[in-house]
């Protein structure tokens, strides 16, 4: 009955104000109904919650005992018609009444607009708490913590938003002592309360011209301040972005706008055909450098910008199918790709694994655009027949002359290393000798004269060269040299009953090769027992017998 009254009512006063200019027509109207019963008593009105009775009208009933309850009750239906949330400031020092020289702790609840709690719903971040108060109706409440230093008013912050606040127990000491203490031109900041990491301040308490205001302060990156770095975005420690090629991306696909006498080909939507090329462009792009290798290189841009194209001329697919020879001869060649080997440990994958990958990732890239039309599909069969395999000897012959030149390339790093070319030569050496060593033992049982056969095979080379060496007529005259003992004198008489030494193996080596390369002298040559005759012709011609000391005697 009491809602149909209020209901003619509405119906009533808005037809009154249709047709006056001083008066506003009711566009929604909420009829709270409160019954009061005393303590001690039960209760004969249930509750009943929100009901719309017409588009003008809503009504609930409400039952609540007489006295602190019906403030409490009223303090609800406060917040939730004028759309108010509660915050606690937690920790609030304030000296004691009859111990002036020490304090204690206070929390004091505070209401406000539901707005200074925006960005904690955005984030997620809300520090919920029962409320402290005996007397207070809020079921919820966010946790504020006092922080100090206080701040001063002249200090500038970053705020988002101010919002008028009031305690929810006016009358109580610590929400009269808060309020005084701002009253007076302080300012207090305030802190979420965290159990690990540094302090977060959100919020500032202030008083502007009498009234006491909540600040919400920026508690996340401002735009005035330097963007963040690539490494705190969502892919953590990776910093290889195509940042470039994106930006690029970008400037390809920027959304104008387009005039209604333009030609609508297709006949789709200007945003249909937006999301259409967007959609073509990104069916294959890798976002990582190191994930991608047809994109590091220039040789397959032209391609890369021409197959993600909607319609291919004749021109354009003469272009791709040349992008597609071009690499082909860079295999032939045997040229580098652009390969990153991050991660990854030693050289990094062979060159005909390079290109292997290589071609994958192409076809990869032309088989998402291939069903567009028939002139991309006719690109996709040109890499088909490039990638087939040339006949074996061809093939062979490639990587013989790709070996050739990594051992050429091999050799030049070698040769400027020249320390370390030098160590490794020596090592060479030593197992050389090492070799030999054991290979005399082994054989030593044979004779003083037996050698290894792959010595003797040496020694033979040696000879041979050194007979060519004597025998060329661009040779140089052979200097004079120190008397040349003989080999049987040079090898010592107990070398007959043990293995021959490395030392003995070399020595009469080197002494042979040696001995083969120069003339010998007439005179030893010729010479009795080490010893010869000089000055024989004097003796012919004057008759004279030449001692060997050079004196002449009759």
């Amino acid at each position: 009955m009491l809602e149909d009254c209020i209901q003619e009512t509405l119906l009533d006063q808005n037809k009154l104000a249709a047709g006056s200019d001083r008066l506003m027509a009711i566009q929604q109207c909420e009829l709270v109904l409160v019954h009061i019963f005393p303590l001690g008593e039960d209760t004969l009105v249930s509750d009943r919650p929100k009901k719309q009775i017409s588009p003008l009208l809503t009504s609930e009933v409400h039952s609540v005992r007489a006295g602190r309850h019906l403030a409490t009750k009223l303090n609800i239906l406060v917040q939730q018609h004028f759309d108010l949330a509660s915050t606690t400031i937690t920790n609030i020092p304030m000296k004691e009444e009859q111990h002036a020289n020490t304090s204690a702790n206070y929390d004091v609840e505070l209401l406000h607009h539901r707005d200074a709690h925006l960005e904690f719903f955005k984030s997620g971040d809300l520090h919920m708490a029962g409320s402290t108060s005996r007397d207070s109706g809020l079921k919820e409440t966010v946790t504020l913590k006092w922080c100090t230093p206080r701040t001063n008013s002249i200090e500038l912050h970053y705020c988002t938003g101010a919002y008028r606040i009031s305690p929810t127990d006016v009358n109580s000491r610590p929400s009269s002592c808060l309020t005084n203490f701002l009253l007076n031109g302080r300012s207090v900041l305030l802190e979420q309360p965290r159990k690990l990491g540094s302090k977060v301040i959100s919020h500032m308490l202030s008083s502007h011209g009498g009234e006491i205001f909540l600040h919400v302060l920026n508690s996340t990156r401002s735009t005035l301040e330097d963007p963040p770095s690539i490494s705190e975005g969502c892919g953590g420690r990776v910093t290889d972005y195509r940042i470039t090629d994106f930006g690029e991306f970008m400037r390809e696909n920027r959304l104008t706008p387009v005039a209604e006498s333009i030609p609508n080909p297709g006949g789709k939507v200007p945003a249909d055909r937006a999301k259409a090329q967007l959609e073509r462009y990104t069916r294959y792009w890798p976002m990582i450098i190191s994930q991608t290798t047809i994109f590091n290189m220039q040789a397959v841009v032209p391609l890369a910008n021409l197959i993600v194209r909607e319609v291919l001329s004749e021109e354009d697919v003469l272009t791709c199918q040349k992008t597609v020879y071009n690499l082909v001869d860079m295999e032939r060649k045997n040229d580098p790709l652009p390969i990153s080997t991050v991660g990854s440990r030693g050289k990094g994958p062979k060159r005909d694994e390079q290109y292997r990958i290589m071609w994958n990732e192409l076809e990869t890239l032309v088989k998402t655009h291939a069903a567009a039309s028939d002139r991309h599909q006719r690109v996709l069969e040109c890499i088909a027949a490039c990638r087939s395999k040339p006949p074996p000897e061809e093939e062979e012959q490639r990587k013989k002359r790709g070996r050739k030149r990594e051992e050429r390339a091999e050799e030049h790093r070698a040769e400027k290393n020249g320390g370390n070319a030098k160590e490794a030569a020596a090592a060479a050496a030593a197992a050389a000798d090492d070799k030999s060593w054991q290979d005399s033992e082994r054989y030593g049982d044979e004779g003083a004269g037996a050698a290894h056969p792959k010595l003797k095979g040496a020694l033979e080379k040696e000879e041979a060269e050194s007979e060519v060496i004597k025998d060329s007529p661009d040779s140089p005259e052979p200097l004079n040299k120190k008397p040349r003992l003989a080999t049987e004198e040079v090898q010592p008489s107990e070398k007959t009953k043990g293995p021959v030494s490395l030392l003995a193996l070399w020595t009469n080596r080197i002494t042979v090769a040696n001995s083969r390369k120069h003339q010998e002298f007439a005179g030893r040559a010729s010479s009795v027992n080490n010893k010869t005759e000089l000055y024989q012709h004097l003796k012919d011609d004057n008759g004279m017998d030449v001692h060997e000391n050079g004196k002449a005697s009759r």
